[in-house]
């Protein structure tokens, strides 16, 4: 029985179209690949971790590390845009929309660890 290179790719694609997981296209927006040590953590060390670090995890989110903030990236996200979440920073002023397309590209390029 021989299998031609057409039906090979047909089966594969068929195979692949049933995965369950669901693939998110990355925001056009999103042109450069986000540094979490040069973008996201001056981020979130301006903004976050003066009431969400280790000492003080107010709301439960302790925020001092990369696996923590990457652990929380998406209800980071929802805060920064007061999106099912409390607006934050609380009592500040809301952060701009270009950090808020920067933590969001981050999350959407795999929340990597550079």
């Amino acid at each position: 029985m021989r299998i031609h290179l057409v039906e090979l790719f047909s089966i594969g694609l068929v195979l692949f179209s049933c995965t369950k997981e669901k693939v998110t296209p990355i925001d056009p927006a999103c042109t450069s690949i986000i540094s979490f040590s040069n973008d996201i953590l001056p981020i979130i060390e301006a903004n976050c971790v003066s009431c969400h670090d280790q000492g003080n995890a107010s709301g439960g989110y302790n925020l001092s590390t990369y696996s923590k903030i990457s652990a929380n990236a998406s209800a980071i996200l929802g805060s920064m845009k007061g999106d099912g979440y409390q607006l934050m920073p609380q009592g500040g002023p809301a952060l701009p929309d270009s950090i808020i397309m920067k933590f969001s590209c981050w999350i959407q390029q795999g929340k990597l660890d550079n």
